[in-house]
């Protein structure tokens, strides 16, 4: 589904369109913040569900982050609203101390913890947000100013793991609809909705990249051309996932939860975005630190390739893995626990992933 004219909200049919995957699940949690966007989530839904003939059991969900005098009073608005399009409304709170640095990030993470645990006691499968189309083309921007890969250029999907969740998913019915029509459906009925100036506070990333965005509009990189850059990545990075697989099928000679080797030939053979995935996909699985920064892991694929072409040895260690070359395979296994100061074992979580199931890099 691609927009239609701005001025136009979203309409019945749109909207049946955009939750018609979800009419099986038994119920259905809302991230409704009261702002445009997830109002306009909560009204949308409300209004299909109400018109199909077995819809999901629908609740909201509102996060008090306690950072603004302001929330407080906006959770009871969304409860009102809610009690009048007749679903469930809760409001849970993230307590403790906030951090200094890196807010945005605390805050989505322990939204999404709150979240998880709401849809467990729903026994919901499904958590939506109103994340639209602009929000894809600023999540894009963000990523190439990080210098993000392919895989994260591939920016947001519309539906992905929740994150704590095991197994919940988070839906974005909203990635192909603008701002601008959510507004538009709101305006017409009459609903009215909470604006957070923290969205236009230029010490936020995101509130700069959206103050330029209408600069950036006028030389033709609008929201609807950065979205569908993300959504040629995705398609591409879909390839390479499943290219990867059939990779991993052919030259792996052994694998376990703490080892995965491969023939050294056939790896020498294939694409570098191939096996640089294929390293990454056993780092992150077998070894102790999580999902793998992508500069690290290109640094040592290309310290690997060298002793590849040279013939000399090579063991380097990232992430809690140990990558060893030897004379007919490369080998990833799990390092040895590190000692603390006290020279006792420092312990690590190890990640339950198997051997090519693991995560993308962190900066993809």
């Amino acid at each position: 589904m691609r927009n239609a004219d701005p001025d136009l909200g979203v309409t019945a049919a749109e909207a049946g369109a955009l939750f018609a995957d979800l009419k099986d699940a038994k119920a259905l949690v809302l991230a409704v913040s009261g702002g445009p966007d997830s109002t306009a989530l909560m009204w949308l839904t409300a209004r299909w569900a109400k018109s199909s003939k077995r819809a999901p059991v629908l609740t909201a969900i509102t996060v008090d982050h306690g950072l603004r005098k302001e929330s407080k009073r906006e959770a009871l608005d969304v409860a009102r609203l809610a009690k009048k399009l007749g679903i469930a409304h809760r409001t849970l709170r993230w307590t403790g101390t906030k951090p200094k640095t890196g807010l945005p990030q605390a805050a989505r993470h322990a939204r999404y913890r709150l979240l998880a645990a709401a849809a467990r006691k729903a026994g919901a499968e499904h958590v939506l947000t109103g994340h639209t189309l602009d929000d894809q083309a600023e999540t894009v921007l963000i990523r190439l100013l990080r210098g993000s890969g392919l895989t994260g250029l591939a920016a947001m999907q519309r539906s992905s793991p929740l994150p704590d969740g095991e197994g919940i998913s988070l839906v974005r019915p909203f990635l192909d609809i603008s701002k601008v029509r959510l507004i538009a459906t709101l305006n017409a009925e009459k609903i009215p909705f909470a604006d957070d100036p923290t969205n236009r506070d230029p010490k936020f990333t995101r509130a700069r990249l959206r103050g330029l965005m209408p600069k950036l509009a006028e030389e033709g990189l609008d929201a609807p051309r950065l979205a569908l850059l993300a959504r040629r990545l995705a398609r591409a990075e879909a390839a390479l996932v499943a290219a990867t697989g059939a990779a991993e099928d052919h030259m792996v000679l052994d694998a376990s939860p703490t080892a995965v080797a491969y023939d050294r030939q056939k790896f020498g053979f294939l694409p570098d975005e191939i096996t640089l995935r294929a390293l990454n996909r056993a780092i992150t699985a077998i070894g102790s630190e999580g999902p793998v920064e992508l500069s690290k892991l290109e640094a040592l694929k290309s310290a690997l390739d060298s002793a590849q072409n040279s013939g000399t040895a090579f063991r380097r260690t990232l992430a809690g893995a140990i990558v060893t070359l030897s004379r007919d395979r490369i080998t990833v296994e799990r390092a040895p626990a590190r000692q603390n100061a006290a020279g006792g074992p420092r312990r690590k979580a190890l990640t339950k992933a198997r051997p090519g199931h693991a995560k993308g890099p962190k900066t993809r």
